[in-house]
């Protein structure tokens, strides 16, 4: 025995990690879990299966403060499976504007279509990862929390806190098997969908990235991180390549107090989303080639810079004003309401830039 903890001879516990664990944090859990707009209550099996996908979907990489405002707007205007479905895809895309990783949005929608065609989500790991946009994750999330099988869910909050129980060296990426392997040891046959959420909340609010609050944790004395007397040094990771450096331009083009948007293609990087014009993305600033008509341009003495996860993105902003003589594919929106236009972070900040510049 120690720290109250009782060692059994099983892998995991060979390491030092106690079999009650399971226990002590679900204990923990049940007087300290976060209050969430998709949870139910610790304990409960009344978990809303739509709530618990449409949330682990807007959660991947994404903060909960975040999350909670779209969560609520979009559970208010599709309550279900069946009314998201319906929807057009350019009213969800324009409702999901500002969350970014927009690719989730388009499997989001096939995934709600897929379902609504079945009659229900499938309650299995294996038939959850046949939808469309389900990966590991979320199958084990959905099945583990709405469903309440046996699952093992692992997201950051969860390799932080199970690298650090097992003070485990290797780094990150190419610790994640060890890691899923490591969580699948200790995650219990029983209340699996509260134990994957007792982790989040761990990580997310005591077992913080940095400074972690040790003293009020209940796995304390079973962790061999904090044993060591460096817990925030795990979990180990590789160094990060600098972000490639890519520039453009956007371009303002108004008349008569419309501005043109334009529809990106299905495919690709924001795809189906309004956007303002936008000349290619290169290594070296293009100018005001891709430009949608020929005019005169003026580009604005400053631009604006956005990060998406593979690079890092630098534009110009060129805006013109033309007569309502001339003739332009795209969108005539209103300057007034460009807001309502769900226009993707990246264009949302030119619009604000713009704005500041006249």
């Amino acid at each position: 025995m120690r720290g109250g903890f009782v060692i059994r001879d099983h892998p995991c516990h060979r390491r030092g990690v106690p079999d009650n664990i399971a226990a002590t944090l679900l204990d923990w859990y049940d007087l300290n879990a976060r209050d969430l707009p998709w949870r139910a209550r610790p304990g409960a099996n009344a978990t809303d299966p739509y709530r618990v996908w449409l949330s682990e979907v807007m959660l991947q990489q994404t903060q909960v403060a975040t999350v909670i405002p779209y969560f609520e707007k979009f559970t208010a205007r599709w309550p279900d499976f069946a009314a998201l479905a319906a929807e057009e895809d350019a009213e969800v895309m324009s409702a999901w504007a500002g969350l970014g990783y927009y690719a989730r949005a388009r499997n989001m929608l096939a995934c709600a279509r897929e379902v609504a065609r079945l009659g229900a989500i499938p309650d299995t790991e294996a038939e959850l990862l046949r939808l469309p946009g389900v990966g590991g994750y979320t199958a084990a999330a959905v099945a583990a929390i709405a469903f309440g099988r046996r699952a093992v869910v692992v997201d950051g909050n969860v390799e932080r806190v199970v690298s650090r129980l097992f003070a485990l060296s290797d780094p990150l990426p190419g610790a994640k098997p060890q890691i899923r392997a490591l969580t699948d040891s200790i995650t219990p046959d029983a209340r699996a969908g509260d134990f994957a959420q007792a982790m989040m909340d761990l990580g997310a609010t005591i077992c913080t990235a940095r400074s972690p609050r040790c003293l009020l944790c209940p796995l304390r004395s079973a962790c061999a991180a904090f044993a060591g007397g460096a817990p925030e040094t795990f979990p180990v990771k590789t160094k990060k390549a600098a972000k490639p450096q890519r520039y453009g331009t956007l371009f303002w083009f108004e008349r008569d107090g419309q501005v043109l948007l334009v529809q990106r293609p299905d495919k690709g990087l924001l795809g189906g989303m309004r956007a303002l014009p936008t000349g290619p993305w290169v290594e070296s600033p293009p100018g005001i080639e891709g430009a949608p008509v020929a005019v005169e341009w003026r580009i604005l003495g400053s631009g604006i810079t956005h990060v998406f996860t593979h690079f890092r993105l630098d534009c110009a902003l060129a805006v013109a004003t033309i007569g309502a003589q001339e003739a332009v594919q795209g969108i005539w929106w209103p300057v007034a309401e460009i807001e309502s236009a769900g226009l993707p972070t990246v264009f949302a900040k030119a619009v604000e830039a713009i704005r500041r510049a006249r």
